[in-house]
């Protein structure tokens, strides 16, 4: 039998443990042992709750249990759940995860900290929530050059811009709802920043490229400069926008941003609705793939989570291998990321973005403004176009 610690009882927590024991007979099966959840820690405790006596406060009781075999973390936050994460590795207890704060900060240290004590880290549930997209990367492609990782990322987001293109509904109106649905939280800036995909794609990068992709290096933009008119012009060229993360191997170089961006009907994430992810990734061999699912919610997150726990289940006493090596991978600058734009201009005069860019088309949609597109250029030359012509672009999106 294999013995189980939860950290953290909230939604992803309770979770894993009712999956744990509504499938034990199934998990059996795959493990060949039953797996039996110990110990729950968690501030509060649960009176009525299935798992009641099983809530302890004290986290000494599990990392000193020689019993506990496997930690899941989904505490949430950074500092305390590395701490514990950490103690747990050192002790030669395999933990698994769905906290991408910690992964993106620490991964590369805390896979080495599982190498090095002869049990293994594995965080599938931190990128995508049910989709299965972490183990993929680096089971299912190991002998592909993965070129391309390109995704919707947070459920999220991309349930506030399906309303405002599908609806014509406002920002802030969608927001609201997000928030009054449980999508979005009071505080939204994580998501609505963008701050939540930088992190996923900083993670997703960093084992297809073996290095590391510090998230603060990512470029980041969120949605909050969307608005209705942007919408309006997007359908006028039969396109839709999505919060996108994306990275590119530019011949060993690093192209990662977080970023809206202009997609056509074409691209297989253009239908991808609501609080759905998605992630394209292409290999050099392979060609394009996708997969998608639900990126958030209880049980789709703590069935990603209790895939880990089979895995590690399976595989006690020994080191799962990850392809994350803690090299910082060398970054693409602006100069080297190149993209058509799509911008908003008071008026008519588009005569700076002329002399910058050229114009491949115009757009009229709404009054007293007018919508270009810009020919292929790159990122600094974009921006400083942008800064020269500050008083008339009104907003600019990026065309995929």
């Amino acid at each position: 039998m294999k013995q189980v610690a939860i950290l953290g009882y909230g939604t992803v927590g309770s979770g894993v443990a009712q999956i744990l024991e509504d499938n034990k007979e199934i998990i059996k099966k795959r493990t060949s042992e039953e797996i039996n959840v110990k110990y729950i820690l968690d501030l509060r405790d649960f009176p009525g709750d299935i798992f009641e006596k099983k809530v302890v406060h004290d986290y000494s009781i599990i990392v000193n249990d020689p019993e506990v075999d496997i930690v899941v973390e989904t505490m949430g936050g950074i500092d305390i759940a590395y701490k514990f994460t950490k103690e747990a590795l050192l002790k030669g207890k395999s933990v698994c995860t769905s906290n991408k704060a910690v992964v993106a900060e620490h991964g590369p240290e805390l896979l080495k900290t599982a190498k090095d004590n002869s049990c293994s880290y594995l965080f599938e549930a931190s990128v995508g929530g049910g989709i299965p997209i972490i183990r993929p990367l680096y089971t299912s492609f190991p002998g592909e050059k993965v070129e391309e990782i390109v995704g919707i990322l947070n459920g999220t987001t991309n349930f506030m811009l399906t309303k405002m293109d599908e609806e014509g509904c406002k920002y802030d109106d969608v927001l609201k709802e997000a928030q009054a649905k449980g999508y979005a939280e009071q505080n939204p800036e994580a998501d609505v920043c963008g701050h939540d995909a930088c992190r996923k794609i900083a993670i997703l990068t960093s084992l297809s490229m073996g290095k590391t992709v510090y998230y603060q290096d990512v470029k980041t933009e969120g949605i909050t400069n969307i608005t209705k008119a942007d919408f309006e012009y997007a359908k006028k060229l039969g396109r839709s926008i999505k919060l996108l993360g994306m990275s590119k191997n530019l011949d060993g170089k690093c192209l990662a941003l977080v970023a809206p961006f202009m997609i056509d009907a074409k691209n297989p994430l253009y239908s991808v609705r609501d609080v759905f992810n998605a992630v394209c990734v292409k290999g050099n061999m392979v060609g394009d793939t996708m997969f998608y699912g639900q990126g958030a919610g209880k049980l789709a997150t703590a069935s990603a989570v209790v895939s880990d726990v089979i895995d590690l289940a399976k595989n006690a006493g020994k080191n799962i291998e990850c392809p994350w090596e803690d090299i910082k991978a060398d970054m693409a600058t602006d100069a080297e990321k190149k993209f058509k734009y799509f911008i908003r201009v008071k008026g008519k005069d588009i005569k700076g973005i002329e002399q910058f860019a050229g114009v491949e088309n115009t757009i009229e949609a709404v009054d007293g403004e007018i919508g270009v597109i810009t020919s292929i250029m790159s990122e600094d030359k974009f921006m400083e176009m942008k800064e020269k012509n500050a008083d008339s672009i009104l907003n600019y999106i990026r065309i995929l």
